[in-house]
């Protein structure tokens, strides 16, 4: 088996200016000194990161929620998801949290279903899809407030098998529900359902996305 893997690496930052700053993400610019001593500038998006939940129930049938994008100004089929904006959350908290708000479910079995990079050349959200099983109706969390685009996006449920159609298509292009899909049609064909990744499994780029946010923030 190959040793190229994904990998941390430190390529020193120079310069690092704030172009614009919004309730989530920063754009910023960076001159980052290359191994061979030249430099280079990078203009990029900051992003706390996100996890999404594939919920399969026992007819093999996937939890979707149709929602508004104002960004394309699309409405996307997607799984439940959400950003990683509570301090000191898990991913895997953070997950359950989701899925109760945006689908009113729990689950009893959790698995790491594949982790990835949404546009590595400029946006530096990384997200971890969970594969939920065992699915149950439950309550909101207290305090939460159905609000925004998640007040017009209801709850549905459609065959895996359709979804890799869907996929295939191009009828679904939110980045979790095509990978997500992809992955667990792949994993039920190949019988790695049992063999996924726990639930808490370490996720070593949220340790290096803490590292690097100090390192940019002592830079101002």
């Amino acid at each position: 088996m190959s040793g190229l893997v994904d990998r941390a690496e430190h390529w020193p930052i120079k310069r690092h200016t704030v172009e614009a700053t919004g309730r989530v993400s920063d754009f910023v610019e960076d001159e980052v000194l290359m191994p061979d001593g030249q430099t280079m500038v990078r203009q990029w998006v900051t992003h706390p990161g996100a996890v999404s939940i594939m919920a399969l129930d026992d007819q093999n049938r996937v939890a979707v929620v149709h929602q508004y994008r104002h960004p394309v100004g699309m409405r996307l089929v997607e799984p439940p998801a959400g950003i990683l904006d509570v301090d000191g959350e898990s991913a895997l908290t953070a997950a359950k949290r989701e899925l109760a708000e945006e689908a009113m479910l729990a689950a009893e079995d959790w698995r790491v279903l594949v982790d990835f990079f949404s546009s590595p050349g400029g946006l530096q959200e990384s997200l971890r899809v969970f594969l939920a099983q065992g699915l149950h109706r439950a309550p909101r969390p207290d305090g939460f407030l159905v609000e925004e685009e998640e007040t017009d996006m209801g709850l549905s449920w459609l065959p895996l098998d359709q979804l890799v159609e869907l996929a295939y298509a191009g009828q679904v292009q939110n980045p979790n529900m095509v990978s997500g899909t992809l992955a667990l049609a792949l994993a039920q064909r190949e019988g790695r359902i049992d063999n996924l990744r726990p639930a808490d499994t370490p996720w070593p780029f949220r340790d290096e996305f803490r590292a690097r946010a100090k390192e940019i923030s002592a830079l101002g």
